[in-house]
């Protein structure tokens, strides 16, 4: 009934541990009839949030989210994201991400 509403539809997640095309495969596997585009994640308004400040982040989230941001600048980073990934959580990259 909603696809049929004059309403956009959205799926809305928090996740940071898969990317948006793993997100979409697992939806679609469960039986959601969803395109990628309906999809918001925490890991898409980072994105865009990088694109809009163009900044270059320190990209501190499991390697499963790094395809949603292919294509930004990470050499010489002035900005940190932080996501669920305990493997980045030491001293070294902590050092690292508050320089």
């Amino acid at each position: 009934r909603l696809r049929s509403a004059p309403l956009t539809v959205r799926f809305v997640t928090n996740t940071t541990k898969e990317s948006k095309r793993d997100l979409l495969e697992r939806l679609t596997g469960l039986g959601f009839d969803i395109a990628e585009q309906e999809i918001f994640t925490s890991l898409t308004a980072a994105r865009n949030l990088l694109e809009q400040q163009q900044v270059r982040p320190l990209l501190l989230v499991d390697e499963k989210a790094l395809p949603d941001f292919a294509g930004i600048g990470t050499d010489n980073p002035n900005a940190v994201v932080v996501g669920l990934a305990p493997e980045h959580f030491h001293y070294e990259m902590m050092n690292r991400a508050f320089r």
